[in-house]
């Protein structure tokens, strides 16, 4: 028998936010341990087969063999491309104050 490890699943949304604590057998996978979870019961939009995931805020691949004490955290889809959303205020000319802030142009 391999020796079993602590770990933990994350998702979240606006309105709410799940961490689940597991213990599994080391070696064991990310995108396994997901499924295993059953975190979907609770949030009905997510699809463990194909949502992105990660490990304390790094994506991972499926394959990722945890480590005692990881967080795996469950990636909701983005809402607008941040690529676009630049562009888009550059067409604008405005520019980011520190803090996140637009800046109207003098």
């Amino acid at each position: 028998m391999k020796p079993e490890i602590l770990v933990e699943v994350a998702y979240a949304t606006p309105q709410k936010q799940v961490i689940l604590e597991y213990t599994v057998e080391a070696g064991s996978t990310a995108r396994a341990v997901v499924l295993d979870s059953a975190i979907d019961q609770q949030f009905a939009e997510i699809d463990l087969d194909n949502c992105d995931i990660g490990v304390f805020g790094k994506a991972v691949a499926d394959d990722y063999e945890l480590s005692d004490g990881d967080r795996i955290e469950i990636y909701r889809p983005l809402i607008a491309d941040p690529k676009e959303v630049r562009r888009q205020r550059a067409a604008r000319g405005l520019a980011m104050k520190k803090g996140g802030g637009a800046i109207t142009p003098d």
